[in-house]
């Protein structure tokens, strides 16, 4: 991925140590005491903006790299021990955000009908409703930006699950996981069709073409997806994660292709959202019933990570929610200042 804009001392140093080789090994001290200082100081890991890009950045080391930066730079002891840092702040907050209901019994018909209790009781704003029927073209461009930073790589984060699952669990996330893949038709990948979509609007469908555009706050909502899936002892949350997003993705999706149409945009562009309102609606019952499901009744240890991390994507999508739709409301683009890419 092309290097991002620095947005603060600690992912500027971030950057220049991982293009630096070879005395740059030596500054990895440096770097995690600035860490520890921003840590100190932030009002909100969620928002702020350099400890996100930090952040974002050490994840893509694992993902796609960052131009510049030497492959050995992804398991750096320092660089790890750094990004521990920012985990440990980052789940610490979400943990004392999220409110998680009492446990259902620990069998897969009473884990999928507690999930879908949460995620119909879901009321945070609707984006879909908005996009359906008043966001002008110059939104429906912006809301495209803002979701690029995590469906150009659509699936990535969930698929680090499969080697930390067994059994049902396992056949059910890969069985999700193969559509969101295309199922062997590298056009029909979800990201190859978000891609389309974009490139229909006339954005630039480069991944991380808009990360220096990207508000902290969603940056923070693809990070929170590498977070759980990244770290084994959170499998729990990435399928609680992924159970969420496929409950709440079909009807919705419905409504972003009906906001595109609304403007004169064709296939190419409602494409995307058409083709998850048929699979989304499969995957939700498999996500409830034999991934979320399946994982509880083969270890009841995970049901609270499972409910967490559904929860979690709840409250940071509304999060993300909000601050778009509120500078919306104002008038404004919830993009980062100077940084508006809309058409």
């Amino acid at each position: 991925m092309k290097q991002p804009t620095a947005r603060g001392n600690v992912s500027a140093l971030l950057l220049e140590i991982v293009t630096d080789e070879p005395a740059a090994a030596a500054r990895t001290q440096d770097l995690e005491d600035a860490v520890r200082a921003a840590l100190a100081r932030t009002a909100d890991v969620v928002v702020d903006d350099d400890l996100q890009l930090t952040l974002f950045c050490l994840y893509e080391l694992h993902y796609s790299g960052l131009d510049g930066a030497a492959e050995g730079w992804e398991w750096d002891p320092g660089l790890i021990r750094v990004r521990q840092l920012i985990e440990a702040a980052f789940e610490e907050r979400l943990r004392r955000a999220v409110v998680v209901g009492a446990a259902p019994e620990p069998t897969s018909e009473a884990v999928a009908a507690e999930l879908f209790r949460l995620t119909g009781e879901d009321t945070g704003p609707s984006m879909s409703r908005f996009v359906a029927k008043e966001a002008n073209a110059e939104q429906l461009r912006e809301f495209l930006i803002q979701k690029s930073i995590y469906q150009l790589k659509e699936a990535d984060p969930h698929t680090w699950a499969i080697p930390r699952l067994t059994g049902r669990a396992k056949a059910a996330l890969v069985e999700i996981q193969a559509d969101e893949y295309g199922g062997g038709h590298p056009d029909r990948m979800h990201s190859a069709l978000f891609a389309r979509t974009m490139r229909a609007v006339g954005l630039d469908d480069t991944y991380g073409a808009y990360v220096d555009a990207a508000p902290a706050i969603t940056l923070a909502s693809t990070n929170m997806m590498s977070l759980f899936g990244l770290n084994r002892r959170l499998r729990g949350a990435i399928v609680g994660h992924l159970t969420a997003y496929e409950m709440t993705s079909s009807q919705p999706n419905r409504l972003y292709a009906r906001g595109f149409a609304r403007h004169g945009f064709g296939e190419d562009a409602t494409g995307y959202f058409e083709e998850h309102v048929e699979a989304d609606a499969v995957h939700e019952q498999i996500a409830g019933r034999d991934l979320a499901g399946g994982l509880v009744e083969a270890d009841p240890r995970l049901l609270g990570d499972v409910l967490f991390g559904a929860a979690a994507a709840l409250l940071v999508d509304s999060w993300m929610t909000r601050h778009i739709m509120d500078a919306w409301a104002e008038g404004r683009s919830s993009l980062q200042p100077d940084r508006s890419f809309a058409a």
